[in-house]
């Protein structure tokens, strides 16, 4: 599971990379600045999130159990909701796909919360 982490991660943090510059240099003249700020926002949770999940593989690799691996595949599934309905609504300009993104708030914290739980309980 550790390797399967390590590389979502990697990929998701490249990811955030190339959304970031596409979002600088891109979408700039393209979409009205609330929206850019949107896509802004979603490319900063994704990186954030790649991040953890870098953390995430490197614990599992040493405490592997049901905890970390719950808390990265929230991570994953808070990524592609949270970060998913922002692009999402961004290339869209539908507001509604907003109501998603709370969904992936909520994966993200419980992901951070399955982590503590891991350091708790080694």
């Amino acid at each position: 599971m550790d390797r399967l982490f390590l590389m979502i991660g990697a990929l998701s943090g490249g990811i955030s990379v190339a959304a970031g510059a596409f979002g600088a240099h891109a979408l700039r003249a393209r979409v009205e600045p609330r929206l850019l700020e949107v896509f802004e926002t979603g490319a900063r949770y994704q990186m954030y999130h790649a991040l953890a999940l870098l953390a995430v593989a490197w614990i599992a690799g040493r405490t592997p159990g049901t905890l970390s691996t719950a808390a990265g595949w929230l991570f994953v599934a808070g990524t592609l909701l949270f970060s998913g309905s922002l692009y999402a609504m961004t290339f869209t300009g539908i507001r509604a796909l907003g109501a998603i993104t709370p969904l992936g708030g909520v994966c993200f914290i419980a992901g951070w919360v399955c982590l503590a739980l891991t350091a708790r309980g080694s």
